[in-house]
């Protein structure tokens, strides 16, 4: 494979693959209505399609980060994003429930080797740039769902299927991806025996940092899937208000992505992380405080600016750890966080129906100040 030794041609490169994993997540997101209607499916059927897509992205973690530090994340990023592209066409053909799990399974497993690769990857450029760029290369992947999201909701304005939509989408994803690791940095020489071992320790600081992308990836869920029901439901809010209370939080998370490495630049990962904690965890407890609508979209944006740079920084974090096990570390961590997104929102309504949604959104604020408590580690010592 030929590269350039460009970190800026890599960053664009790097930014490409992470926002093919957006475009393709924000597609299927949005076509997810339509293929539930074509297969006649309940909300409980489609739940066992979208766990699969979860149980195959946790599965092919268990792979992708020794790949990724065995071949190199240069030689594993493209084919990945190829096969990602390509894995979203098929949930869009799937003729019944059986098939729909088996292809969505299959995404998620392909997402997987994707996520950690263009990571590991993101690590190894920024460490070329010798400044911080990993939380604008997460505001990319925001910058490809918002995309997706609007391909998708412009074929279904045109009343076009899922399956033209996906495939529209992944196939010419595919073709540029091609393109784009010409500008890849040059793979590493491969690591010594001793870092080869497939099975990497899930050492004391490794399951930390799970933990803090878990607590902020809860958030994040919780977000997604509440914020518009607590507008409506619980303050009272118009439905055009409460979609628009969720459109300030993702706003605010892609925004606060993009300013997020001059501020690590400007105040270091460990202070970031602290006053991001601090930040997500005032916006979230004065909206559930005060029970106001303006406040409450205030409250929002603080928890989205707050949230949008904590994981970036983990995953930097783990990546430089120990680089020779930066797949691995990648995924460990990955693998605990994205948890957190896929279980965040059961948490929260499981919690509603015990004490209520206001108190139930208390638990993403009480996370960020657990993130903010362990801003401390993500300047760990490297290890031998």
């Amino acid at each position: 494979m030929t590269t350039t030794q460009h970190p800026a041609g890599a960053r664009k490169a790097v930014s490409y693959f992470f926002i093919l994993l957006g475009i393709t997540s924000g597609a299927w997101a949005a076509r997810i209505p339509a293929v539930k209607h074509t297969l006649d499916l309940s909300d409980g059927q489609l739940s066992y399609g979208l766990l699969a897509t979860a149980i195959g992205l946790v599965t092919g973690m268990r792979f992708a980060g020794h790949l990724t530090d065995r071949l190199g994340s240069a030689r594993l990023i493209t084919p990945a994003a190829i096969a990602t592209a390509l894995s979203v066409i098929p949930p869009g053909y799937a003729t019944t429930l059986p098939i729909l799990i088996a292809t969505l399974f299959l995404f998620g497993f392909t997402n997987a080797f994707l996520d950690v690769s263009m990571n590991a990857h993101g690590v190894e450029v920024e460490r070329a740039y010798g400044r911080p760029i990993m939380s604008s290369f997460h505001g990319m992947f925001s910058i490809g769902c918002l995309t997706g999201a609007g391909i998708g909701g412009l074929f279904a304005w045109l009343d076009l299927s899922a399956a033209a939509t996906l495939t529209t989408a992944g196939i010419p994803l595919a073709l540029l991806s091609l393109y784009a690791r010409r500008h890849l940095l040059p793979t590493p020489p491969p690591p010594t025996t001793h870092h080869t071992r497939v099975r990497a320790p899930w050492t004391s600081w490794i399951i930390l940092m799970g933990i803090v992308a878990f607590a902020g990836l809860v958030g994040e869920g919780a977000a997604n899937d509440w914020t518009a029901v607590y507008l409506f439901q619980n303050l009272g809010a118009s439905q055009a208000v409460a979609a628009a209370g969720f459109a300030v939080f993702s706003t605010a998370m892609t925004i606060g992505r993009f300013a997020g490495d001059h501020l690590a630049q400007r105040f270091g990962p460990t202070r970031l992380v602290r006053y991001s904690g601090l930040v997500a965890a005032a916006g979230l407890g004065a909206t559930l405080l005060t029970g106001q609508i303006p406040i409450a979209f205030a409250g929002f944006t603080l928890f989205g600016l707050g949230l949008s740079t904590i994981v970036p920084q983990v995953f930097s974090a783990a990546g430089n750890h120990d680089p020779a096990r930066a797949g691995r570390a990648i995924a460990q961590v990955a693998t605990v966080g994205y948890a957190g997104l896929v279980a965040g929102p059961a948490i929260i309504g499981g919690a509603a129906e015990l004490v209520g949604l206001p108190a139930a959104l208390g638990i993403p604020a009480l996370l960020a100040v657990f993130m903010a408590a362990s801003a401390g580690a993500l300047r760990p010592s490297r290890t031998p």
